[in-house]
């Protein structure tokens, strides 16, 4: 390969990775800025909120799944410089996504107790946990809109307003926390119910950020209000088949989650609180791999459209060995930065202890992580192929991980450390499937449609 193309790879790779790691990174600190600041505030309140960021991770990985599948098809549409059918797609991603979010919404608003209730059988901490949901129900919609604006600027190597409208979503949710949660500078002290409306502003300035962006600084696609509302048949049956196994592993995965937090929540109130610790931390630590994810799908994909397969084959080679080194990095970081992480919550020495023993397991799995996550769910699909992506994650949450994790829990009583290493051992199995499929090189599919065949 010419030194051009190396130069092409390293730069656009780790461009990419990097502006979308610091978006990441900064989304997940909204949510874990309410965990900290409320961990000083009161445990129960802490608890709570954790239970109500279940509902809102199975938000964002199904919102990941929408976003994503609209990266993988118009990422090769980006690579024959062919405009129009992004819009297309763009249209049609939107509405799914505000779909799947009013639903959630509704669902909320009607039996919050109910939802809250799937994941600790604690009256009081779902009870504190329901003040925050019901103000944040309203930031659903808010959000899926500007995850598929960002997702629509990112498949066009566009990655800089992800990371500003983060950035100042996380600026605004902090400055509001220390006001509301705590009354300050004369605001009422509100606790939980402060963190929610704190949240739901940031989401609020995040959106106008990015409608901003979009309809007046951006000059690659320059979409307009109107392209909303546009839908195109023969692009959307395109978005459904190759997105919608996406969306579906997405949501799958954010239920799959939901259940485990479940399980974990009835083992005790330590077993929530150590998980209302170690699980912030660790989607802080993921966003480098799954920031690997989304550049390297955005890599492919752009690649694949090109027709430069040769590239696609050297290009996913060089890939893999940059996951191992980001998983062992983190790995390494995650061990050594756990007691202070720990250290830094006012809770009881039993719900310390289990913590430590929950980031000890999610070092260790991260590794995995690290390798199967970005070749299962950003090469792949990059390359055109999204439906395994969505049997896999079945088979291996599904059939192996929540029945054996069950047993565990339930009928062995095996400890605390013990089940929660069951839930998350997927990690290290998925990894020699990744191996055996991305080398085998049959992920490699065209998506996009040919002008005549519009």
């Amino acid at each position: 390969m010419s030194k051009k193309f190396d130069r092409y790879f390293y730069s656009t790779f780790f461009r990419l990775l990097s502006v979308v790691a610091l978006q990441s990174l900064i989304v997940f600190g909204v949510n874990l800025a309410d965990s900290v600041m409320l961990g000083k505030y009161s445990e129960l309140a802490m608890s709570g909120v954790s239970l109500a960021n279940q509902v809102q991770f199975f938000l964002q990985s199904a919102m990941n799944g929408v976003a994503n599948g609209l990266v993988v098809i118009a990422s090769q549409y980006w690579g024959k410089m062919d405009i129009n059918p992004i819009k297309r797609l763009f249209s049609s991603a939107l509405w799914i996504a505000v779909g799947i979010s009013s639903t959630l919404a509704i669902i909320v608003f009607i039996t919050p107790s109910g939802v809250l209730g799937l994941f600790s059988g604690d009256k009081a901490i779902v009870d504190a946990g329901v003040e925050y949901i019901r103000i944040m129900l309203h930031s659903y919609v808010i959000f899926a809109v500007t995850q598929v604006l960002i997702a629509v600027m990112r498949s066009v190597e566009t990655v800089s307003i992800g990371f500003q409208t983060a950035l100042l979503a996380l600026v605004v949710n902090i400055a509001l926390n220390y006001l509301l949660i705590f009354g300050k500078l004369g605001f009422p002290e509100l606790g939980a119910v402060g963190a929610a409306y704190a949240t739901l502003i940031s989401r609020i300035a995040e959106l106008l950020l990015a409608l901003y962006y979009v309809l007046f600084r951006d000059k690659k696609i320059k979409l307009r209000i109107r392209d909303a509302f546009i839908l195109r048949k023969n692009y959307f049956i395109d978005y459904v088949k190759a997105g919608l196994p996406l969306v579906g592993s997405g949501s799958s995965w954010g239920v799959a989650m939901g259940i485990q937090a479940a399980i974990i929540g009835r083992l005790g109130a330590a077993a929530i609180g150590a998980n209302a610790i170690a699980a912030p931390v660790f989607q802080v630590a993921s966003v480098v791999y799954q920031a690997s994810s989304s550049a390297s799908a955005v890599l492919i994909g752009k690649t694949v459209g090109e027709g430069s397969i040769d590239r696609v084959k050297l290009y996913s080679k060089r890939l893999q060995k940059i996951y191992l080194i980001i998983g062992l990095t983190s790995f390494t970081l995650m061990m050594l930065i756990r007691g202070v992480i720990v250290d830094f919550y006012n809770v009881s020495p039993e719900t310390r202890e289990t913590a430590m023993t929950f980031l000890a397991v999610l070092a260790v799995t991260i590794i995995g992580s690290a390798y199967e996550a970005p070749c299962l769910c950003g090469i792949m699909p990059g390359g055109g192929e999204t439906k395994f992506v969505l049997i896999n994650d079945i088979v291996f949450m599904w059939f192996m991980v929540l029945p054996l994790s069950a047993l565990s829990a339930f009928v062995f009583k095996w400890p605390v450390g013990v089940t929660f290493f069951i839930l998350k051992s997927d990690q290290i199995t998925k990894c020699f499937v990744a191996i055996y499929k991305v080398n085998k090189y049959k992920w490699i599919h065209k998506l996009t449609r040919d002008r005549e065949q519009v």
